[in-house]
């Protein structure tokens, strides 16, 4: 089970975050992003479930487990003979991985808590000072501008910033958000492909706003006044709307220019099959571990 356990998490996790960091701006976003998010989410479960076999490996071998039901605990130990300490690490790293995901599960579940009821859906303006707008998922969503970030723009402006927020609502991009949040909880090497999930996110809610709008031009100058002007707002930022940060010049930078002529869509297959690769290697973990429990019964 050893090599297993290495594959799926110590060297898929990482070579999903170095392909994707491979592939930026490389692909169109708007088809990447899912791709991206569930790939790392599927590295993610694999890692993990790998994680608990090792555990339930390290309980095995106890004389406890060997008499509750009637297996050779020696035998069971005999499979990781050389790197005994594996299971057990992997019983530890287990429980932090489940605590850490439940605690980003509960997080995600606060921020949109804290989100205002907009109704059936369309544009909600609240009286406050503070520049904020931001996409609230739902059936159909609806986004919530406050006065503050409404008085900064222009009404040309006011429309691209719509048409942004909308873009996320009608892509789901709320959802690819948690998702990749939830894998890189899972495991820390994946913090560059949630990040990335981010970038890909922002970037097809950009081109899509575009296009409806007509005007890159003005969708750029809309989004530099709203990152500037959002800065610090958590929920923002949560949420997945016009957030400030690095990635927001080279967002302005893509507006500015002629819409980019993707990568073929072929590439990728790349983080799928990354993704996949550890799935397999994840199954063949269970087939040892239930072939090593009926070995251990004789």
């Amino acid at each position: 089970m050893f090599d297993h356990f290495v594959w799926s998490v110590v060297v898929a996790p990482p070579l999903a975050a170095l392909v994707v960091r491979l592939l930026a701006d490389r692909l169109a976003p708007g088809r990447a992003a899912p791709v991206v998010a569930w790939s790392a989410l599927t590295v993610a479960a694999a890692s993990t479930i790998n994680l608990l076999l090792l555990a339930a490996h390290a309980l095995a071998q106890t004389p406890v487990a060997g008499r509750l039901f009637g297996w050779s605990p020696a035998v069971v130990a005999a499979d990781t003979a050389g790197v005994g300490w594996v299971p057990w690490c992997s019983l530890a790293l287990s429980v932090l991985v489940l605590v850490l995901v439940a605690r980003r599960w509960r997080r995600q579940r606060r921020v949109l808590a804290m989100a205002p009821d907009g109704g059936p859906g369309g544009v909600v303006v609240l009286t406050d000072e503070a520049p904020r707008a931001f996409a609230v998922p739902g059936d159909p969503g609806h986004v919530v501008v406050t006065t503050g970030m409404r008085g900064l723009l222009t009404d040309r402006q006011f429309e691209a910033l719509l048409a942004h927020e909308h873009a996320h609502l009608a892509g789901g991009h709320h959802r690819l958000a948690r998702v990749a949040e939830l894998a890189v909880a899972a495991h820390p090497a994946l913090w560059w492909v949630a990040r990335h999930v981010d970038y890909l996110i922002e970037r097809a809610a950009d081109e899509r706003a575009a296009t409806d709008l007509g005007s890159r031009r003005t969708l750029a100058h809309a989004i530099g006044v709203a990152a500037l002007a959002g800065a610090g707002s958590p929920v923002t930022a949560a949420l997945h709307a016009a957030a400030p940060g690095g990635v927001v010049p080279r967002r302005v930078a893509h507006l500015l220019r002629p819409p980019p002529r993707p990568a073929p869509g072929a590439l990728l297959i790349v983080p799928v099959l990354v993704a996949l690769s550890s799935v397999v290697w994840t199954g063949e973990a269970t087939v040892d571990l239930v072939e090593l429990i009926r070995a251990a019964l004789r």
